[in-house]
């Protein structure tokens, strides 16, 4: 059954678009909007247009920010030497949540996904072997915070061999996460013990 109005069902149209959203939600959206004062969805759509036109990539580690560098990047008290390496903006909300973490990030955008087209130079790994590389660098360790499915170890075995030059040590979160769940979906006390019970993969070599 459609909505006898053609605004009303490409709003739906649009809803169904969102992950999750299927279109019995989409259409509780578009009826819950419909009842909304106009002020009100006036504010829901500015909002979202200013978030598309203020919000980008940090300049450092690709969080989403609207300066050139994200809140944790600019922090003094933040770990400077352990940075954790994270798919999504979203995974880190996440991490941040449990109160284990402070160290810093990097956000790689997704992961290496060779049947949606989707290779390394699509993601931002550029960006983090300039900051391991960097002459002031004193980063020390790198966690490897990809989600445990098919993609994402075959970007953290990328990483590990693409950093093994450099004189840090490698680790993974422990494999407390269940296969195929992403980070931002993993309850706080699972992501604590795996961060807590993270395993190394690579260490500095010895000269």
């Amino acid at each position: 059954m459609q909505f006898a109005s053609e605004s009303v069902e490409i709003l739906i149209e649009q809803f169904s678009k969102l992950p999750t959203i299927g279109r019995k939600s989409a259409q509780r959206l578009a009826a819950h909007i419909l009842k909304m004062p106009k002020e009100d969805v006036a504010r829901l759509a500015n909002a979202l247009l200013e978030m598309k036109e203020r919000v980008r990539a940090c300049d450092i580690c690709g969080n989403v920010t609207d300066a050139e560098i994200c809140i944790l990047c600019n922090s003094t008290k933040r770990e400077s030497g352990i940075v954790c390496v994270v798919q999504d903006a979203e995974d880190i909300i996440a991490l941040e949540r449990t109160g284990e973490y402070r160290g810093r990030y990097h956000v790689l955008g997704g992961v290496i996904s060779p049947l949606d087209g989707i290779g390394p130079d699509d993601l931002n790994i550029r960006t983090l072997i300039e900051r391991v590389g960097a002459s002031d660098s004193d980063i020390t360790e790198l966690i490897l915070a990809v989600s445990p499915t098919v993609e994402g170890d075959t970007t953290a075995l990328y990483l590990t061999q693409l950093l093994e030059p450099f004189p840090i040590k490698i680790t993974r979160l422990a494999r407390g996460i269940p296969v195929g769940l992403t980070l931002s979906y993993a309850d706080e006390a699972t992501l604590s013990r795996a961060i807590a019970g993270r395993n190394t993969i690579s260490k500095p070599r010895e000269e």
